[in-house]
C-alpha cells in the first residue's frame, strides 16, 4: 500500500485538493440535492409498485371472480340437465304410470286360466274396477318368488295373489270385505284358508296325476300357451313330465303338503266334504254374505270354475258331484262369470289376453256420397279387370273383322 500511495503524481494530489477547496458547497448542495431526488425516485418507486401490485391484487382477483362464476355456471348447467331416467328392475321398462301389469298363464278354450290363482288376482281386479293389461309371456317369466301370478306395477314387482290383493286393496281403497262384520271376516278368513289350502290341493293331486287329462280336459293347444312351433306330440310328451312333476313337483310336493299319503278315495272324500261345507254355506243366497261379491267369491269362484269347466268328455268324480248334489254353487259359478268376465265366450274363443281393452276401429275413407273409398289394391284390380276386358272386346272386333273379310273373298 506504501509504494502504490508514494508513486502518485504531485501534480494531480493538488489539483485535487484545489477542486475540493474551491466547491466545497456546491458539493454539498448537490449531495443534498441528490438525497432528495433519490428520496422522491425511491418514492415514485414505491408508489408505482404499490400500484402495480394493486393492479396485480384485483386482476388476480378478477380472476379468481370468472373462475369461481364459471365453476357456478358450470354446475348450474350441471345441475339443469336432465337426470338420466331411473332404473327398474322390472320385465315392463316402458309402463304407464299406475297401470297394472298382471303376468299369468295363457287363455284355453274352455277357462281364462288353468291357474286358479292367476284367475283369483283377474277376477279380483276386474271387481275392483282397477285398469289392468294382462303380458304376454308365453309363460316365460315368474316372479322373484318363483311364482305366477304377480303384477308389476310403476316400477314394482308384486308377488303371491293373496299380497297382491292386499297390497292393491291398501293402495287404492278397494276393500271387498269393507262391509262385513268381524265375525263374517273370521268365518270368510276360515273358509278361503279350506279352499286354498285343502281344496285346491285335491284338484293339483288330480292333474299331477293325470296330466293328459288335463290338456284333453281343457283343450289346452301348447303351441299357443308357450309359444313354440314344437309339434304337438313332442310338447305334450315334455308337458307330462314337466306339468306334473316340476310345476308341481309331483308327488313329493303333494307328500310334504300331507294330501299325497292318502289314497285316492281318501282324498276324493275329502274334496266332497269341502263342497258340502261350501254349499250349505252359501245356500240360497246370490254370494257368500249377501247380495255383494267379496273376497271369500272371488277365491270361490276361481276354484271351483277350474271343476265346473272341465270337458265332459273327461271322467272326474268330483266335478260330477257338485253339478249333481251342489247345483247351488253351479250357479254362484255362472253369476261371478256374468259378473266379472261379460268378454267370457271372446276370451276362450280367440284366446285373447286383454278382450277387456276396447280395440281401435279401422279407419275407413268416405267418398263423395258417403261410400267408402277403394284401397289402392282395389283399384288396381278394378283397372286390370277394366283393360282385359277393353281386350277381350277388341279381339273380338278383329275376328269378326278377319270373318268378314274371308266371306267376302269367298
Amino acid at each position: 500500500m506504501a509504494s502504490e500511495v508514494s508513486q502518485t503524481p504531485v501534480t494531480e494530489n493538488k489539483v485535487a485538493e484545489e477542486a475540493a477547496v474551491t466547491k466545497p458547497e456546491t458539493t454539498a448542495t448537490e449531495t443534498v440535492a441528490a438525497k432528495e431526488n433519490n428520496a422522491e425516485s425511491n418514492g415514485a418507486d414505491t408508489a408505482n409498485n404499490a400500484q402495480e401490485k394493486g393492479d396485480d391484487t384485483k386482476a388476480s382477483a378478477g380472476d379468481d371472480t370468472k373462475k369461481d362464476g364459471d365453476n357456478v355456471t358450470t354446475a348450474t348447467v350441471a345441475n339443469s340437465k336432465t337426470e338420466p331416467a331411473p332404473k327398474f328392475n322390472v320385465h315392463k321398462t316402458n309402463f304407464e304410470k299406475d297401470v297394472i301389469y298382471l303376468y299369468q298363464f295363457s287363455r284355453t278354450p274352455l277357462l281364462p286360466s288353468l291357474s286358479p290363482y292367476c284367475l283369483k288376482v283377474e277376477t279380483w281386479l276386474r271387481l275392483a274396477g282397477l285398469k289392468y293389461e294382462n303380458v304376454d309371456h308365453k309363460m316365460r317369466f315368474r316372479s322373484k318368488k318363483g311364482q305366477l301370478p304377480f303384477i308389476e306395477l310403476n316400477g314394482e314387482e308384486i308377488a303371491d295373489s293373496a299380497i297382491i290383493i292386499k297390497e292393491l286393496s291398501a293402495r287404492y281403497d278397494k276393500n271387498l270385505d269393507a262391509a262385513l262384520t268381524t265375525e263374517q271376516r273370521n268365518v270368510s278368513y276360515a273358509m278361503i284358508a279350506m279352499l286354498e289350502n285343502h281344496l285346491i290341493w285335491i284338484i293339483f293331486y288330480w292333474r299331477a296325476k293325470y296330466p293328459d287329462n288335463v290338456l284333453k280336459g281343457y283343450k289346452v293347444n301348447l303351441q299357443h300357451a308357450l309359444g313354440l312351433r314344437w309339434p304337438n306330440s313332442i310338447l305334450n310328451f315334455v308337458f307330462k313330465f314337466t306339468f306334473g312333476r316340476k310345476w308341481f313337483q309331483g308327488s313329493k310336493k303333494l307328500k310334504a303338503h300331507g294330501i299325497g299319503v292318502h289314497s285316492p278315495e281318501e282324498i276324493e272324500e275329502f274334496g266332497k266334504n269341502d263342497l258340502k261345507v261350501l254349499s250349505e254355506m252359501l245356500d240360497c243366497k246370490p254370494f257368500f254374505f249377501g247380495d255383494e261379491p267379496t273376497t271369500l267369491d272371488v277365491v270361490a269362484f276361481a276354484i271351483l270354475s277350474q271343476l265346473h269347466y272341465l270337458s265332459k268328455d273327461i271322467s272326474y268324480p268330483l266335478r260330477d258331484f257338485m253339478t249333481e248334489k251342489c247345483p247351488n254353487l253351479v250357479g254362484h259359478v255362472s253369476r261371478m262369470k256374468e259378473r266379472c268376465f261379460p268378454d267370457w265366450d271372446e276370451i276362450c274363443t280367440k284366446l285373447d289376453l286383454n278382450a277387456h281393452i276396447p280395440k281401435p276401429e279401422p279407419e275407413t275413407k268416405e267418398g263423395k256420397e258417403g261410400e267408402p273409398e277403394k284401397s289402392n289394391e282395389q283399384e288396381n284390380d278394378s283397372d286390370k279387370n277394366e283393360k282385359e276386358l277393353e281386350k277381350d272386346k277388341s279381339n273380338e272386333k278383329e275376328i269378326t273383322e278377319e270373318n268378314k273379310e274371308k266371306e267376302e273373298t269367298k
